[in-house]
């Protein structure tokens, strides 16, 4: 039999965050787990979108994670624990409907990390803005669209020559600017939100009420971003294997994580708020503003712009690991036979050039957004709404998948179920894909709060976006040849490979069934012999 060679996860979560890898079975206890989730999700660059809201942020938080995070965690939970070979969310969805959906739930994640790429440029064209003086001259450059272009192409270009050299150096740079650039920065903030509070200076925030007017959809689009805030879930689920006790030690480093994520996000929205007056809160540059604002409270205005520093130094070490991370989990899969293989090269130090070019074409031309958009602000708010929608379709995908595969494979021994049986499964599935659809309808919708020109162009660009980006991969799928298969790759078959059966077909296998050896290769022998035929693959 060929030697297995496992399909590595992406090195990134769909937010664009690092993945945080386990080491071994059975070390890793309910607190590591709720900090390896916190740490995968936690973001500052998103919170001045809900700081508009006031206090009302805290519900649409409460909301989302209810809705959300809680019940997708849960899911991805039980289908990491049941499908434990390589592949992860690939591996999920043609375990249900086929490598067809397997491939484009893969690629979708992809692209909505390539799509969300361009927010976090024009984030960091505003953090370097504010490391200069004086401060009217730092809120003038930053919403020049023309810089804002400029620097988001020169970073992103730099990262990805810098890229071509191997990711080594890139991944130091991107741990130390995940704690200089984003857990020192996020603590500095609610510290000093706090003393700023108890001093009694004065406050900005909006004491509007607790639960939002749902009868004007356009002042909640922004919330529907808070799903993008939550991403990762279905790359952290895969550690699941690595606890002692899954079953009852996963859900509540579950909730253990939630209580952390949102007391962080609602404090520092909240912060935010207080220092920063709701009318003149902007997307890109009211977290960089708030520290100025902080500081400058104390008589050390700055200190703002050294803020402004690490925060550009995290953008930096975030946008090394975006370059390259995204492309490896999807260039893994493409090795079974869903890209040509002249797009499946390497240098010699291991890095997809083809790939990487193709990803800084996507970059570029969705960075072009600038140029037809009235502010760097509403260009920002599309990419974000942009890469929400396709996240949440593929979000959608596996829920569907979870519930196909608790039919058609109801024998199949799982590490962790959601709790409840049937009802627990409808509960938990109920919520989470009403979440979902109420969170992607809102996203195609132009919010009230910000300037986005023509309501015509705006959804319009959105619209055409996402019908390509999900219609690429269906159609890189259907062009597929045999000569695509990498024949040095080896992908562990899925199991109605093995059981010689049809993904909706019921298994056959008993409860806890491991295939033999033989069985694992004759099936992946089939599956390398009919690549290209129609049948399975």
């Amino acid at each position: 039999m060929s030697k297995q060679q496992s399909v590595p996860e992406p090195a990134t979560t769909p937010s664009g965050r690092k993945k945080i890898v386990s080491t071994a079975k059975g070390t890793l206890t309910m607190a590591a787990m709720a900090i390896l989730i916190t740490t995968s999700i936690l973001s500052l660059r998103g919170l001045p979108s809900e700081a508009k809201y006031g206090v009302q942020s805290i519900f649409y938080y409460l909301f989302a994670a209810i809705v959300f995070l809680l019940p997708f965690s849960l899911v991805c939970a039980e289908l990491a624990s049941t499908y434990t070979r390589s592949g992860g969310l690939y591996r999920w969805v043609s375990e249900a409907f086929g490598p067809r959906w397997g491939w484009t739930a893969m690629y979708l994640e992809w692209q909505t990390i390539v799509i969300w790429f361009p927010t976090v440029l024009m984030f960091g064209a505003a953090s370097l803005a504010y490391i200069f003086w004086p401060e009217s001259f730092d809120a003038s450059l930053a919403s020049n669209k023309y810089y804002t272009l400029a620097v988001a192409m020169l970073m992103y270009w730099l990262a990805t020559f810098n890229a071509f050299r191997g990711q080594r150096s890139a991944n130091v740079l991107s741990t130390y600017g995940g704690l200089v650039g984003t857990i020192i920065p996020g603590a500095i903030l609610i510290v000093l939100g706090i003393i700023y509070v108890c001093l009694g200076r004065h406050d900005y925030l909006d004491h509007v009420s607790f639960f939002p007017d749902f009868a004007n959809m356009g002042t909640i689009v922004l919330a529907a971003s808070i799903f993008l805030f939550y991403a990762g879930m279905e790359i952290q689920a895969v550690h699941i294997n690595d606890m002692r006790n899954p079953a009852r030690e996963f859900p509540r480093s579950v909730f253990f994580a939630i209580l952390i994520i949102v007391a962080v996000y609602a404090l520092g929205t909240l912060v935010i708020g207080i220092v920063v007056p709701g009318k003149n809160i902007d997307l890109l540059q009211s977290l960089l503003v708030a520290y100025k604002g902080l500081w400058s409270s104390f008589n050390l205005g700055w200190m703002g712009n050294i803020m402004a520093l690490l925060i550009m130094f995290g953008v930096v070490g975030q946008i090394s690991a975006l370059v390259t991370g995204p492309a490896t989990g999807l260039m893994a899969v493409a090795q079974s036979g869903y890209l040509p293989r002249g797009l499946q090269k390497v240098n010699k130090n291991g890095v997809n050039k083809p790939v990487l070019w193709i990803e800084g074409v996507f970059v570029s031309i969705l960075c072009l957004v600038l140029i037809v958009l009235p502010t760097v602000e509403s260009a920002y708010q599309i990419m974000s709404q942009m890469a929400t929608i396709i996240y949440l379709i593929m979000v959608l995908i596996i829920y569907a998948a979870f519930i196909r595969l608790r039919r058609t494979s109801p024998g199949r021994k799982r590490g962790f179920m959601v709790p409840g049986g049937k009802f627990g499964e409808i509960i938990v599935c109920g919520l989470g894909i009403l979440g979902a659809l109420l969170a992607l309808v809102l996203s195609f919708l132009p919010p009230s709060q910000i300037t986005t020109g023509s309501p015509v162009v705006y959804v319009g660009i959105i619209i055409v976006g996402v019908v390509v980006f999900v219609a690429i991969p269906l159609v890189v799928y259907g062009l597929r040849k045999p000569s695509w298969r990498n024949p040095d790759a080896h992908f562990y078959p899925f199991d109605w490979q093995i059981e010689g059966r049809e993904p909706s077909q019921v298994s056959k296998w008993a409860p806890g069934y491991e295939p033999t050896e033989q069985e694992v290769e004759d099936a992946e022998t089939g599956a390398i012999a009919s690549h290209g035929t129609g049948k399975h693959c």
